[in-house]
């Protein structure tokens, strides 16, 4: 059953505001992520859950059904991983196919290959625990339209993991063994990719030139206070060298390549004497680049302005920040939101879990 509302918290005020449904669920939400769309009229989202009663994990496919007066959520195939999931992402292999990665805290990879028709489950391939990350993987990413991952974790591991005709290939680009901790990653080509962790650092990699990151940024912006985490990183389809991150304290930033010295802070910390507003107060655990939202300086979109974007919070924000601009609720929770995607066929919806057990679909006008 969905509860339908369009109210949202004491933010600045939408004009229109989304149509928001909730669905309130049996089980924790870990992450949520929408499947690439099949066809016109088949919509799917994939949800990672926790039963903290059972303490067993399980990775679910649910179909929407948009016909109805009342969106609905119908349970469809299940997949149960060796323990509960850390990161989950979504993509489409060359032959149209959408996959699923999901890494656990036990330090396993799962790739999941969907078909293309009903999104059931066709096959699944794994690495086990302890041969990628000594410990649980913070994050794992799939190369648009491919069918590569990276993946980091907090042992300083930095691994890609790709699909043959056999299995599994699996590579360790870079170990710091342990001296660095990665906690994000995010592709930003074929050959290129961005890592977060701790210190707000950022890191670039390009396997053209192999060794280690070929550019790094530590956060030394915030007058000597550099212990904040970049939970979650994003990275503009046409703008490759600029790198959205979020992390602690409502920290939202954003690195240019061409221009390394310095962040361009879009909310949180520091904002110092420039009066920069912030979104939120707590840990921001998911960005990402909002292709629906028109930037409010159209006329004057340099290669340098960043572009809006969307964050969820621990404090229960889900907002579209942008450089300069007083941030946009579309919704204010109770409770922290957890993770959210923006579905690329119809940027209009967002898909969001709440910390209370339960999910939120956003239908922005």
């Amino acid at each position: 059953m969905a509860i339908t509302g369009t109210g949202t918290g004491t933010g600045t005020a939408l004009r229109d505001p989304p149509q928001i449904h909730r669905f309130p669920q049996t089980k924790y939400i870990d992450a949520v992520r929408w499947l690439p769309q099949l066809s016109a009229f088949d919509r799917f989202a994939v949800l990672s859950l926790f039963d903290s009663d059972s303490n067993t994990p399980s990775l679910e496919i649910y179909s929407l059904n948009p016909q109805s007066q009342t969106l609905t959520l119908t349970p469809q195939p299940t997949f149960s991983p060796p323990s509960r999931i850390s990161s989950l992402k979504t993509s489409q292999t060359p032959n149209h196919k959408p996959l699923i990665a999901a890494s656990t805290f036990s330090g396993s990879l799962h790739l999941l290959f969907a078909n293309a028709v009903d999104a059931s489950l066709e096959s699944e391939c794994s690495v086990p625990a302890k041969e990628l990350h000594v410990g649980a993987v913070s994050c794992v990413d799939v190369k648009d339209g491919g069918a590569e991952c990276v993946t980091v974790g907090e042992d300083g591991r930095v691994n890609l993991v790709g699909v043959t005709g056999s299995g599994l290939s699996c590579r360790r680009v870079f170990d710091s063994d342990g001296l660095v901790s990665y906690t994000a990653a995010k592709w930003a080509s074929p050959v290129e990719f961005a890592t977060g962790g701790y210190g707000f650092s950022l890191q670039w990699w390009d396997q053209r030139k192999p060794g280690g990151a070929v550019s790094q940024f530590k956060g030394n912006w915030t007058q000597g206070t550099t212990s904040g985490i970049v939970h979650s990183i994003d990275i503009h389809p046409s703008r490759k060298h600029t790198c959205l991150a979020g992390g602690s304290l409502g920290t939202v930033f954003a690195w240019d390549l061409r221009w390394q010295q310095q962040p361009i802070i879009l909310s949180g910390i520091g904002a110092g004497d420039a009066a920069i507003p912030s979104a939120c107060e707590s840990e921001v655990w998911e960005v990402q680049y909002d292709c629906y939202t028109k930037s409010t300086n159209m006329g004057n979109i340099s290669s340098s302005r960043i572009l809006p974007a969307i964050i969820c919070s621990e404090d229960g924000i889900l907002a579209v920040v942008e450089q300069d601009v007083e941030p946009m609720e579309l919704l204010a929770e109770t409770c922290a939101i957890n993770s959210f995607d923006i579905d690329r066929e119809n940027p209009s919806d967002i898909i969001c879990s709440l910390e209370w057990e339960s999910i939120a679909i956003l239908t922005r006008p």
